[in-house]
C-alpha cells in the first residue's frame, strides 16, 4: 500500500499578516503550523497502516524553505519521507495552479516511489478555507474523489469512506488509485514518539523545483498562471466582547436583554 499525504504549512491564525502591495501572506518570522485539516489526513493514513504494516506514508508539502518543518513533523508522527515542492516560479499561485503544481509534482514523485494507492488531503488550509486544492488535483490526475471524510479502510483494491454529510454519515466506496479530503473526525490525531522525532531530525527532505517537474508548464504555475486575482485582503479588526447579561432568571434575563435592545434603538 502507498499513500500520499498532501499537507500545508499555514500561519497561526493569530498572527496573519497581509503585504499591502502583493496581497499575499508574510510568512516571513511568522509562527507556522502544519494545517489541522491536513493532521487528520495523515492520522487516517497512519490508521491504515497500523493494520497494513507494509503500507508506505509519503508526504508532499508546496511552500517555502521553512515548510521543510512542517514534513519533519508529519514524519515524526507518521510518514516515511517527504518531499517538498519549492521555487520561486510558483509563488502567488492560486488554487487552480497550485493543485496543478502539486499534481506534477506527484507524477514526478511516482517514478521514484511508486505509484500511490490513495491520496489523502486535508479539506482545505485554515489561511484560505476554499477547499479547492485537493479536488483539483483529484481531476488534474483523473483520480475518483471523496470529500469530507471522517474514515477510511481499504478492502481490496476498494476504499471505503465514511463522509461527513449535512444530516448525519455516509459510507461511500471507491476503487483505487483514489483521493480524499479529510474533516476534523471524533478522535485526535497522535503524537510522535521520542524515538520517531529524534529520527525525523536525521530524515533527509527531497527538494522538487520547477526544474525538477519535467512535465509542468510553467505558463499555468506562479502569480501569471493563476486566473483568480485578489483585488484586496486585510485583517479584520478586532472589536471587544459583548455584554454578558445573567440574571438569576431566563425571565428576568430575557427582561435585561429586551431594555437594552430598546435603550439603543435596536428594537
Amino acid at each position: 500500500m502507498n499513500i500520499l499525504v498532501c499537507v500545508k504549512q499555514v500561519p497561526d491564525t493569530t498572527e496573519i499578516k497581509i503585504d499591502p502591495v502583493t496581497n499575499t501572506l508574510i510568512r516571513k518570522g511568522v509562527p507556522s503550523i502544519v494545517n489541522p485539516f491536513d493532521g487528520y489526513a495523515l492520522e487516517a493514513a497512519a490508521r491504515i497502516k497500523d493494520k497494513n504494516p507494509d503500507t508506505k506514508i509519503v508526504i508532499v508539502c508546496m511552500g517555502p524553505d521553512q515548510a521543510k518543518a512542517a514534513i519533519t513533523e508529519c514524519i515524526a508522527i507518521a510518514a516515511d519521507t517527504g518531499y517538498l515542492v519549492c521555487d520561486r516560479a510558483f509563488g502567488g499561485s492560486d488554487t487552480l495552479a497550485t493543485s496543478y503544481i502539486i499534481s506534477e509534482a506527484i507524477k514526478t514523485i511516482e517514478e521514484t516511489e511508486g505509484k500511490f494507492d490513495l491520496i489523502f488531503c486535508g479539506k482545505q488550509a485554515i489561511d484560505g478555507d476554499t477547499a479547492q486544492v485537493g479536488p483539483e488535483i483529484a481531476e488534474h490526475l483523473d483520480l475518483p474523489q471523496v470529500t469530507y471524510g471522517l474514515e477510511a479502510e481499504v478492502d481490496g483494491d476498494v476504499v471505503k469512506v465514511k463522509k461527513e454529510v449535512e444530516d448525519g454519515v455516509e459510507v461511500i466506496a471507491a476503487k483505487m488509485p483514489a483521493l480524499v479530503t479529510f474533516t476534523k473526525p471524533a478522535w485526535d490525531p497522535r503524537f510522535p514518539t521520542i524515538k520517531r522525532k529524534m529520527a525525523a531530525r536525521r530524515a533527509k527532505i527531497n527538494v522538487l523545483a520547477a526544474a525538477d517537474l519535467t512535465t509542468i508548464d510553467l505558463a499555468r504555475a506562479g502569480l501569471g498562471g493563476s486566473p483568480t486575482k485578489v483585488k484586496k485582503t486585510f485583517v479584520p479588526v478586532k472589536k471587544s466582547g459583548g455584554q454578558v447579561i445573567k440574571e438569576e432568571s431566563n425571565e428576568e434575563s430575557a427582561k435585561t436583554l429586551f431594555a437594552a435592545l430598546s435603550d439603543a434603538g435596536i428594537i
